[in-house]
């Protein structure tokens, strides 16, 4: 499988390193010129030098900016795209756009799942009807730096858990933009940016990520909590984001494997939408 990147930071260089068998990385598109950094001639800030290769699929490991300048040209150019910043759809009519790409062209928009370990779960409980998701997203206050936290507490002085923000998806990723992309995906899963609701904190007292994920309905209460590792490239970053998208580049690998196979082999399978 020929995999493109879009970024090169902390998840860039984590797909890069997990060593995926079967898959060449054929380009990496960075924002700004930089060094080679041991990738070959692959960098390049040059979109179109980027695009002059032909991908099966796409990686996005860049932040919204990234899916909306190239996320449309990707589809369109007959890739598959996976996408980190889920966030980015806070824009509704960016999220149709992509949609109406990627089902003209016959290619695939893929949102893995991030940080959330049990987003079936909240698919599952959507069929039935969910009363209300609540998403606690508890950072250190180092991690909220650059964000509009800033304007609401001085972060460096912090001793104890403060609330920087309670309310609706909608407008929490208007302020927290790079910071909610599992708020987003929970919301696209189950009821909306406008009844998912969800909870900044700013959290002295911990040096990891720790988000939990709470839902209610006709099926029942659901509650769903990790505590997982900061990327030490991105202090805004949690480990699972970047295993995620390598999870995702492996199995999408596999389905390309298996729809090249003859019927007798791969049982008449052929590649399906995820």
């Amino acid at each position: 499988m020929k995999l493109g990147l879009i970024g090169y930071g902390a998840i860039g260089k984590h797909v890069e390193a997990a060593g995926l068998e079967n898959i060449e990385l054929v380009s990496v598109l960075v924002k700004r010129p930089r060094p080679d950094q041991g990738q070959g001639g692959k960098l390049t800030h040059d979109p179109d030098r980027f695009f002059a290769h032909a991908f099966d699929a796409v990686a996005e490991c860049a932040g919204d900016e990234a899916v909306r300048l190239h996320g449309q040209r990707v589809l369109e150019s007959g890739a598959d795209f996976l996408l980190t910043s889920v966030g980015a759809f806070n824009d509704i009519a960016l999220f149709d756009r992509l949609m109406a790409a990627a089902k003209a062209s016959g290619t695939q928009l893929i949102l893995p799942s991030a940080g959330i370990g049990t987003l079936d779960t909240f698919s599952r409980a959507a069929v039935d009807g969910l009363d209300s998701i609540t998403a606690t997203v508890r950072k250190n206050p180092s991690a909220w730096k650059g964000t509009a936290a800033e304007t609401l507490v001085d972060l460096d002085s912090l001793e104890e858990p403060h609330t920087v923000f309670d309310g609706p998806v909608r407008e929490g990723a208007r302020l927290y933009p790079e910071n909610f992309n599992i708020s987003a995906t929970a919301n696209l899963a189950g009821l909306g940016r406008d009844r998912t609701r969800v909870v900044i904190v700013a959290d002295p007292t911990i040096t990891t990520h720790i988000v939990q994920l709470e839902a209610e309905g006709a099926f029942g209460r659901f509650t769903f909590k990790e505590d997982v590792a900061v990327s030490a490239q991105n202090r805004e970053t949690g480990s699972p984001v970047a295993m995620a998208i390598v999870n995702s580049v492996r199995q999408l690998s596999l389905i390309l494997t298996l729809s090249a196979l003859p019927p007798r082999y791969s049982g008449g399978y052929r590649k399906q939408r995820f």
